[in-house]
């Protein structure tokens, strides 16, 4: 679907501090971004089961609203000397649109604001999609890791 047959452009996206209200679209959200991964995973993405009540608690979730619908979902962790980008989820409905970039912007000025200059994230080896995008913003592979079940790549941007 595109920006004109949801009548929103990128100039209409908001992205806010998530909110107690928010967590149950957050976890539909994540639940519909991540479920093409399920068969070839075996499991479902950490992600899915995430506890959004709890993330949007610690003041670390944000959202992408347009016109009163929630379409994108960010989960940023700081950490001592780096910003952990930890789930990045777009609606199915505005893939395509922008709505990812934007947030991966934001996500570097939430770095700056915090006097950090690195970014760090980790994707699942099979979401090659992910993979390719990541590469194409200036992250960088550092290495690969199994863990809770997943393959997980790292990756890290220095700002």
């Amino acid at each position: 679907m595109s920006s004109s047959e949801n009548n929103f452009g990128l100039d209409d996206v908001v992205v806010r501090l998530a909110n107690s209200e928010d967590a149950p679209t957050l976890r539909a959200l994540a639940r519909d971004s991540y479920q093409q991964y399920v068969a070839a995973e075996g499991s479902e993405p950490e992600p899915m089961k995430a506890d959004y009540s709890a993330l949007v608690s610690l003041g670390n979730t944000w959202l992408a609203e347009a016109r009163g619908a929630i379409i994108g979902l960010l989960v940023l962790e700081a950490q001592s000397n780096y910003l952990l980008l930890d789930n990045i989820a777009v609606a199915e409905s505005v893939r395509g649109e922008g709505v990812g970039r934007l947030l991966m912007a934001f996500s570097e000025s939430q770095a700056a604001a915090r006097g950090l200059s690195e970014i760090r994230l980790y994707t699942g080896e099979i979401m090659t999609q992910n993979r390719y995008y990541y590469e194409t913003l200036g992250y960088v592979e550092s290495h690969r890791a199994f863990e809770s079940g997943h393959r997980r790549i790292y990756y890290t941007k220095l700002l």
